[in-house]
């Protein structure tokens, strides 16, 4: 896994070690407006990050891809995974602190990140699933040219009532993710 680089921000392939300067950022409640719920102590979420760390499923059927976003002050602000499937698809998925919404770093990164599964793993379909009323992150999926629903004739499994897909058709040899 490479580290990427953006302007507005480096990924950095997430480690178990980033887990105490991201347990603060991944503990703004503003996040979890919609879903989920921020990590109940350090421990826990370096838990997960050591699990996330690994890179793949423990079947070994997905391949786990995560990254850190370090801005140029240093700061992390959040990060970006996806999980790659056989058959060239990807769930992909972010996650960004409030205090740095609506200043093209979430785009930068998802942005770098497509580029980077399609260069580099294959992927020529990224998948998003989120809460129906999660305006914020339907703003972000579209304007990064994602579409409503999961990609035609593809078995990528089901997602909750309350939940709506988006997909992005990708290119593996030249990715055509808008720039932001």
């Amino acid at each position: 896994m490479r580290t990427l680089h953006t302007p507005r921000c480096t990924l950095e392939p997430l480690l178990t070690a980033h887990a105490e300067a991201m347990f603060p950022v991944l503990s703004d409640p503003a996040i979890y407006e919609f879903e989920n719920a921020p990590p109940a102590s350090l421990d826990v979420l370096r838990c997960r990050f050591q699990r996330m760390a690994a890179r793949r499923s423990p079947d070994g059927d997905e391949q786990w891809l995560n990254w850190v976003l370090r801005l140029p002050s240093g700061d992390l602000a959040g990060y970006v995974q996806a999980t790659v499937l056989a058959g060239s698809h990807a769930w992909v998925a972010y996650e960004l602190a409030s205090r740095h919404w609506r200043q093209g770093i979430g785009g930068a990164a998802v942005r770098a990140m497509l580029q980077e599964l399609a260069a580099t793993h294959g992927v020529h379909t990224a998948v998003a699933a989120l809460k129906a009323r999660n305006h914020r992150s339907v703003g972000l999926l579209q304007h990064l040219g994602f579409v409503p629903g999961l990609p035609p004739g593809e078995a990528l499994g089901s997602i909750d009532s309350d939940e709506i897909a988006f997909h992005l058709p990708m290119h593996s040899h030249a990715p055509q993710v808008p720039r932001v």
